[in-house]
């Protein structure tokens, strides 16, 4: 049986309950035998700057580094909002993603059939939706330079935000859209704003020279960004594969979310570079929701984004499919029976708990073990 590091980053607020739903998941793996873990658990974001001042520590950088997967809670609150900039929450999860080299955000929207109801749409514009969007993610305005705030005098100030793509991190992102829809619906939509942006022009250039040059039999298409976000909420299911940069990713997955029914349905995967010894690659596996402050501490959580969040480490970071398949229908059996957290309610009479959510999961993988 295989063993595996893994890092534990609950982080702040509901990151700290869904992450214990994670451990249960985690330990039924290995007791049914599929693998083993070595897990080490750290402090990042708003807990990491109460105890060390800084987002996060450099021996958990560390350890992160050192691991087979990074497991990530959430992070940020009100509590830490005056904090200086460098030091804030956020920007722990900014250096692991800079530093672990996680270049593609992979966030699939799927809408179960028994949460079709739940989503703002309705049923038949989102029944059977099965999104990947995959967000560039260590490039792009959040990472340019400059990146700074200027005082100009006379009570005036200037904050400038630097947009910057290299054709080598559109080729990389590109590559990994076009991958995944071979094994998918084997159609690309590439998203950029290159009407009025020079990135969005290169953008655009450098998707279709790799298309052309290596992903010939798989379908290609353009659209603007702000076009593709109306057309998600038109008509979704039109999509296979999204592929955008780290800006309108981040905006457009969050869209997408809401086509599930709720952020707490959303898990993501963090991908770096393939090691050309090793074969391996760094990761980082996250719920696509906050922290979610004011309903922390209160059970109230959905935890299902976090386990389907592990479910793709199984299957992106130690190739067993089989495993997150397992776990995944685990998550549709258990809604299938009805049962639902606060955010996923519907027409419920009833929710349950952040670990009650748990508990059915982890017995229905029991079940079928």
């Amino acid at each position: 049986m295989a063993t595996y590091k893994l890092f534990f980053l609950p982080g702040d607020g509901i990151g700290q309950e869904v992450m214990k739903e994670v451990e249960k998941i985690a330990a039924w793996t290995q007791s049914v035998g599929i693998c083993s873990f070595e897990i080490e658990r750290g402090l990042v974001g708003g807990s990491a700057y109460d105890a060390h001042g800084k987002a996060i520590s450099d021996s958990d950088m560390e350890l992160a580094m050192a691991s087979d997967a990074v497991i990530f809670g959430a992070v940020g609150g009100p509590k830490w909002d005056s904090v200086p900039y460098d030091v804030r929450p956020e920007a722990g999860l900014l250096r692991l993603r800079k530093d672990l080299g996680l270049f593609a955000n992979l966030r699939p929207a799927i809408c179960y059939p028994a949460l079709a109801d739940a989503s703002s749409l309705k049923r038949e514009i989102v029944e059977g939706l099965d999104i990947m969007i995959v967000r560039e993610l260590t490039g792009g305005v959040y990472f340019g330079e400059p990146k700074q705030i200027i005082d100009l005098g006379n009570g005036q100030k200037r904050g400038i935000d630097t947009q910057v793509y290299d054709t080598y991190e559109i080729e990389r992102i590109g590559r990994v859209a076009f991958e995944l829809a071979r094994k998918r619906g084997n159609k690309v939509t590439s998203s950029e704003k290159r009407n009025v942006m020079k990135s969005g022009v290169l953008w655009n250039e450098v998707i279709t020279a790799l298309h052309k040059r290596e992903f010939a039999d798989v379908q290609l298409e353009h659209q603007l960004a702000d076009a593709l976000g109306m057309q998600l909420v038109r008509w979704p299911k039109q999509f296979d594969v999204i592929v955008t940069d780290n800006l309108f990713g981040d905006m457009l997955s969050d869209v997408a979310s809401m086509l599930t029914g709720s952020l707490g349905m959303l898990p993501s995967a963090s991908l770096g570079e393939v090691d050309p010894k090793t074969g391996k690659r760094k990761s980082m596996y996250e719920p696509v929701h906050g922290s979610a402050p004011d309903i922390a501490g209160k059970g109230l959580a959905n935890p299902i984004a976090m386990i389907a969040s592990f479910a793709m480490a199984l299957r992106y970071s130690f190739g067993l499919g089989d495993a997150a398949d397992r776990i995944e229908k685990a998550i549709a059996d258990v809604l299938d029976q009805g049962l639902r957290t606060a955010d996923i309610k519907g027409d419920a009479k009833e929710t349950i708990s952040t670990t009650q959510m748990g508990d059915a999961i982890l017995a229905q993988l029991q079940k079928g073990a």
